[in-house]
């Protein structure tokens, strides 16, 4: 079928014009016109309804203040103990208890670890039974000392009368000189076996690990069942350490510093510390001493820093860059928790103050209770806001939460 036959099936007769008339032939097209109407104002409605709105935004910050002492000098190094130890045993044993874990605080004397003490148990028995032995032949010298003098005594008083031989005399003397001596060999031996009592108990005392000094365990190096010795014989089957330990109130920190910058630096100078791990925070700090001696292969001297603020964040062999400072810098006083915002990023809603926060492209409507301190055209929000979060400035009242939006940043 073309084109032609098409427009006679849809051309409309003269009768045809005649029975319906002029009037009921044009109200369904006026319907259907007001419909087509209705539709395309509701699709601009919802379009309208829907659309992004654009906004100026700010980015909240955090009430610091900066150092206002000029670096000389900038270096990097490590933190360092000046104050650790790996605790082990003066004895060889094996170990039946390990006290200890990775991170323990641990105080002075504290036990750590204990040894199977049953040979060196025994050897201290043995050793106090031996001593009492000698004291006991000391004490039976003693009384045959005693009865050898009163009969010498009496042989010599028999001899000036008289009634028998001056030998009889001198033997009874000999017999209590040669009992005297005796009895001081004894003495001595006793004193022998009191010591070998002592050393028995500082063995058996040495069954039990304890603490040289306060600090942090930092490694585990044994568990129970191996055998601990302070000597390096018995290759992989004898461990010569149960742990180390740190005092973390010794720690500081040990930078390079180019030679040719050395003739900067000064004992006493002050410094500050920034750990790798926490740029944000400065450390107080000041040199200790400068090693007098160069890395010939790095050109560097060696400098020690000392930390003037002790926290449990600072461990060993952390990453530190020190800056030499002509001054010592102003004790600022703690910033106060919280962020700033601008004071037209707060407005009112239903009695309370507001701010509206940027989320992936969506406004959250959060409460703040501003803080009356200000800084200039800041203000301290103390929660409810993080440092980085994107505020609308001046929301219009139109703005509600969950609102699209679109950013337009600006600085504050």
């Amino acid at each position: 079928m073309d084109n032609a036959d098409l427009l006679k099936q849809l051309r409309i007769e003269r009768h045809q014009r005649e029975d319906h008339g002029s009037g009921s032939g044009r109200w369904p097209w006026a319907v259907g016109i007001v419909l087509l109407l209705l539709l395309l104002g509701g699709a601009a409605w919802m379009l309208m309804g829907h659309s992004a709105v654009l906004v100026q935004t700010a980015q909240a910050v955090s009430p610091t203040t900066d150092s206002e002492a000029g670096a000389v000098l900038q270096a990097t190094g490590y933190v360092t103990a000046r104050r650790q130890a790996t605790v082990s045993a003066q004895i060889t044993g094996t170990l039946i208890a390990v006290l200890i874990e990775e991170g323990d605080h641990v105080t002075k004397d504290q036990v750590l670890a204990r040894l199977d003490d049953s040979a060196y148990k025994a050897a201290l028995d043995t050793a106090v039974a031996q001593a009492a032995a000698a004291h006991a032949l000391v004490a039976q010298f003693q009384a045959q000392l005693a009865q050898n003098l009163r009969d010498a005594a009496r042989e010599e008083s028999l001899a000036t009368s008289g009634l028998v031989s001056t030998q009889l005399a001198e033997q009874a003397r000999t017999l209590a000189n040669s009992m005297r001596a005796q009895l001081g060999s004894q003495q001595k031996q006793a004193v022998s076996a009191d010591a070998q009592v002592v050393e028995a108990k500082v063995n058996f005392d040495y069954c039990v690990v304890r603490a040289p000094f306060t600090g942090v365990i930092t490694t585990k190096d044994a568990q129970v069942g191996e055998i601990i010795s302070p000597f390096s014989a018995g290759g992989g089957f004898t461990r010569t350490g149960i742990g180390t330990i740190v005092d973390m109130d010794s720690l500081e920190v040990d930078v390079d510093v180019n030679e040719a910058y050395i003739g900067r630096v000064k004992p006493d100078m002050p410094a500050e510390a920034v750990l790798d791990a926490y740029p944000d925070w400065k450390i107080p700090a000041h040199v200790i001493a400068i090693v007098p001696a160069a890395d010939r292969g790095k050109a560097t001297v060696k400098v020690r820093v000392a930390i003037e603020q002790k926290d449990s964040r600072i461990v060993p062999d952390m990453g530190v860059r020190v800056s030499f400072l002509e001054v010592k810098p102003k004790v600022a006083a703690q910033a106060p928790r919280g962020v700033l915002l601008p004071a037209k990023a707060i407005v009112q809603r239903d009695g309370h103050s507001v701010v509206f926060v940027v989320v992936d492209g969506k406004v959250r409507q959060r409460t703040v209770e501003p803080s009356t301190q200000s800084y200039g055209e800041l203000r301290l929000v103390p929660a409810a806001v993080s440092v980085g979060d994107n505020v609308v400035l001046s929301p219009p009242a139109s703005l509600h939460d969950g609102s699209d939006v679109q950013m337009k940043a600006a600085t504050p």
